[in-house]
């Protein structure tokens, strides 16, 4: 497994035809037959375009052997396949992933993304396939002066800028410092040399940045859990049949254990597609 994560040290811990609607009388058949031809226009496409970030490991990353790769490229892949459509992935920094949305240049996006209320309001989540939930990475000697989510009061917290993770820092007083699509080398060597003095993400990709850079002098802050919460695709609005295709293939695959295998390829025999129970620091 080492050997395995050594390889991937440089990752990251982050034109479509005109819709045409047919004219109903109004309301809800209009809605319905504009999603409908959405559908439509994907199956004679052919082809799922899904934005991801490709420095996220291990959810999507590049490999020597395989390119890109990761737990979520690869549940995108087979979807895929089950929906007879062949896919093809954008690379791209998280915040322009939902622009990219909302404009039509891909259908969806697969990064690890959060469902939360605020992005509910103006996009779709198929079913979640991820459970997790937030850890802080910190200078081992003294966790960074943190012991509590108050503690990040004055502190300096690294992270792309609309991610949940800066929200939750500066709700509690932290200086966000915003970086584009780095790798995880970048935030952790700035922790350990105090640019910054934590960066908050989910457990499971920061374990796994942690066990792939050894030699960077940081650790995951050993009492300090918190935002339990599930990882899902993400697209626009009225993509419903969209969604409720992924979600039939989503739950077939959880159901047939494929996206369990996945999840141990990747998580280092972990199955992040069940629930943790975990104590949590109240928010």
């Amino acid at each position: 497994m080492k050997q395995f994560l050594k390889k991937f040290r440089k990752v990251s811990i982050l034109a479509i035809l005109p819709v045409s609607f047919v004219l109903a009388g109004c309301g809800e058949d209009t809605d319905e037959s504009a999603e409908t031809s959405q559908w439509d226009e994907i199956q004679e496409r052919g082809v799922l375009n899904v934005a991801t970030s490709g420095t996220l490991y291990p959810t999507s990353f590049h490999s020597d052997e395989e390119g890109l790769t990761g737990f979520e490229v690869e549940i995108t892949r087979e979807a895929a396949q089950r929906l007879d459509l062949d896919v093809e992935f954008t690379e791209m920094g998280f915040d322009g992933m939902l622009t990219s949305i909302n404009s039509g240049q891909v259908d969806f996006a697969v990064n690890d993304i959060d469902i939360n209320e605020r992005r509910e309001e103006d996009f779709l989540f198929t079913d979640p396939y991820k459970f997790s939930y937030g850890s802080m990475i910190v200078r081992p000697d003294d966790h960074s002066g943190i012991e509590t989510l108050e503690d990040l009061e004055g502190k300096r917290h690294g992270g792309a800028a609309t991610t949940i993770y800066m929200q939750i820092a500066e709700e509690h007083g932290a200086e966000g410092v915003t970086y584009e699509n780095v790798t995880n080398d970048t935030y952790l060597r700035d922790i350990e040399n105090g640019r910054l003095d934590v960066v908050m993400n989910d457990y499971y990709l920061q374990s796994l940045a942690i066990e792939a850079l050894p030699e960077i002098d940081v650790v995951i802050h050993p009492d300090l859990f918190f935002h339990p919460n599930n990882q899902a695709m993400i697209m626009k609005k009225d993509h419903v049949v969209l969604q409720e295709n992924l979600n039939r293939v989503i739950n077939e695959m959880l159901e047939d254990g494929t996206i369990t295998e996945l999840s141990e390829q990747f998580f280092g025999g972990q199955d992040v597609s069940q629930e943790p129970e975990i104590d949590f620091a109240d928010e």
